[in-house]
């Protein structure tokens, strides 16, 4: 059986296509919630090198719920949560024989949880506004699962990240009046069970259209892995979540306000590079109700 060094961090990319972010937030009493489906189906894996490998064909698929509620005016919680995780693999055949080698298998679970707390550093209205972000990753999901136990829905390490976001609104077209913004972030990832501390950083622009019915959105967000973790072990084709894994990725997204509070989504993300990722787009669709307007 043909082994491949592959550890793939599908968890970073769930998180930056499923969240609102930015420095505002939430006013007090105020909320946002979402529901959304994504997933990822790949049949080949950027190396340790930035290659492309294949694999057997693996696919992950949440189903997630994202809030944010506004406790002050400068506070607010959020909570990431993958009620439900599918992680499968396909069949994993001899490259001479077509014989299967290894069946099909599947693993059902809750995922990894977020639970992070907002605090505006700047003034509520304020032109710049700055904000800092605890963000906590609870190991709720699975870290084992099928025949050769490759199966993961989560990575069973407890993470802290640290989030500074700035950015501005302001307003375009001949009569200024096409709501827009840009936003930043830049983040450090304390991870345990010897994974490796990572180095985050992003942009975010968008722009409002129809009387701010039709928003889109374009995301850029990057990990560097500090590569200070333990090496992990080789191991069959399949999708784990992995240590020691960086990419460069891009996000497109729609958002559109059937009512003034409810609405539909849909994002797009891949990546300009990678190391010990999946080399294939990710999409999530979504409903959300958002209670701030």
């Amino acid at each position: 059986m043909k082994k491949l060094i592959l550890f793939i961090s599908i968890l970073f990319l769930v998180n930056f296509s499923a969240k609102a972010g930015g420095p505002w937030p939430q006013k007090k009493g105020k909320a946002y919630v979402k529901l959304s489906q994504w997933w990822v189906v790949f049949d080949q894996h950027y190396t340790s090198t930035g290659g492309l490998d294949p694999n057997v064909t693996t696919g992950i698929f949440n189903t997630s719920v994202y809030a944010e509620y506004g406790i002050t005016n400068r506070l607010t919680a959020m909570m990431y949560a993958p009620l439900f995780s599918r992680n499968y693999m396909n069949n994993l055949r001899s490259a001479t024989t077509q014989e299967i080698i290894v069946p099909g298998e599947a693993l059902n679970s809750i995922g990894d949880i977020d639970l992070s707390l907002k605090y505006g550093l700047t003034k509520p209205g304020s032109k710049v506004p700055v904000s800092v972000s605890l963000l906590l990753g609870i190991p709720t999901g699975k870290t084992a699962g099928g025949t050769l136990e490759n199966l993961q829905t989560g990575d069973g390490e407890f993470n802290q990240m640290i989030q500074v976001d700035a950015g501005t609104g302001f307003q375009l077209g001949k009569n200024k009046k096409v709501s827009s913004y840009v936003s930043g972030y830049i983040g450090f990832n304390n991870r345990t069970q010897e994974f490796s501390e990572e180095f985050r950083y992003g942009l975010e622009y968008g722009v409002g259209l129809f009387k701010n019915k039709w928003w889109l959105i374009a995301k850029l967000n990057t990990v560097e892995s500090l590569k200070n973790g333990a090496t992990a072990e080789t191991t069959t084709s399949t999708t784990i979540f992995a240590n020691n894994a960086e990419y460069m990725s891009y996000s497109l997204e729609t958002a559109y306000y059937i009512t003034s509070k409810f609405g539909v989504s849909a994002t797009y993300s891949s990546a300009f590079r990678g190391e010990i990722i999946a080399a294939a787009p990710s999409y999530a669709v979504g409903v959300f109700l958002d209670l701030s307007r």
